[in-house]
């Protein structure tokens, strides 16, 4: 299907949404890039960085006349934004998100969604430990997979235009239930997030005299707490939006490290070197 957008608008240019908008304008899939944000200095950035065209503070008077609008904000915004740019879409727009939770973020959005607006949700699953504008880049998504979340009300088109952007990106399509999803998500990118946050905050404090325990840390500890560099704001809203399925996992997790631990104590090296072989097993397979 030939795409071609004479406005999109991008709402949060940062590293997903910029990445985006440079993934549109090497392909000339739009004439048009707006960005819309909360800080200035930001936009100004993007627009110095030739990421987007034009910028605006004013979500309502960004998204007016646009063919496709994408939510890359925090994902905590994605419900109130679309309430307010609702009245604002004009006929036959295409809205989309690069949200990393859906559930009942999906609903929500597309009841604050007017009837002659289309709405497809959508997850990159790409990124990095940095963020923002200055890191975007066009091969972000370059061989990683996109998945989609359709409901009953998707548009049929409306779909596939989305999926032509997604694999003009060079990403893999993957369509998928959002409650699904959120579980999923919850076990393989929510919980190892908190997991390496926690573990950083349970070292930061540590000292050896004077010295901070982290200054003496090798490939090991960075490589398991790399993700913790992420955006707080970011996961502070992944983490309550999908708080149920990432407790779950927590939970399980927990158990886990229980195991570990008991082993530990009762110095049972048979288990524990079958613990950790299951354990490396499983990681190898990746």
């Amino acid at each position: 299907m030939a795409i071609h957008f004479n406005k999109v608008t991008i709402i949060g240019v940062g590293l997903i949404g910029g990445s985006l908008a440079k993934v549109l304008k090497a392909k000339s899939l739009a004439r048009s890039i707006v960005g819309v944000g909360r800080s200035r200095q930001t936009l100004d950035l993007a627009r110095t960085l030739g990421v987007i065209d034009h910028m605006e503070l004013d979500v309502k008077q960004a998204v007016e006349g646009s063919d496709l609008v994408v939510l890359a904000s925090p994902v905590g915004m994605f419900g109130s934004i679309a309430r307010e740019i609702g009245p604002y879409l004009k006929k036959g727009a295409i809205l989309t998100d690069v949200g990393s939770v859906k559930g009942g973020l999906v609903k929500e959005i597309e009841d604050a969604t007017p009837l002659d607006v289309h709405f497809v949700p959508g997850h990159p699953i790409a990124g990095k430990e940095k963020f923002g504008v200055a890191e975007a880049m066009e091969t972000l998504f370059h061989g990683a997979t996109c998945i989609l979340t359709p409901t009953k009300k998707t548009d049929v088109r409306a779909l596939d235009v989305v999926k032509d952007i997604w694999l003009a990106a060079g990403s893999k399509i993957v369509i998928m239930d959002a409650d699904t999803h959120d579980k999923i998500f919850a076990a393989v990118s929510h919980m190892p997030h908190v997991a390496a946050f926690a573990m950083m905050c349970a070292v930061t404090d540590l000292k050896a005299g004077t010295e901070n325990y982290i200054k003496y840390s090798g490939a090991g500890f960075r490589d398991f707490t790399r993700i913790a560099a992420s955006s707080p704001e970011m996961w502070k809203d992944i983490c309550l939006l999908n708080r149920d399925n990432i407790v779950q996992m927590l939970d399980r997790y927990q158990i886990a490290l229980s195991n570990f631990k008991d082993e530990l104590l009762a110095g049972d090296g048979i288990r524990l070197e079958a613990h950790l072989k299951v354990a490396s097993d499983a990681r190898r397979v990746l």
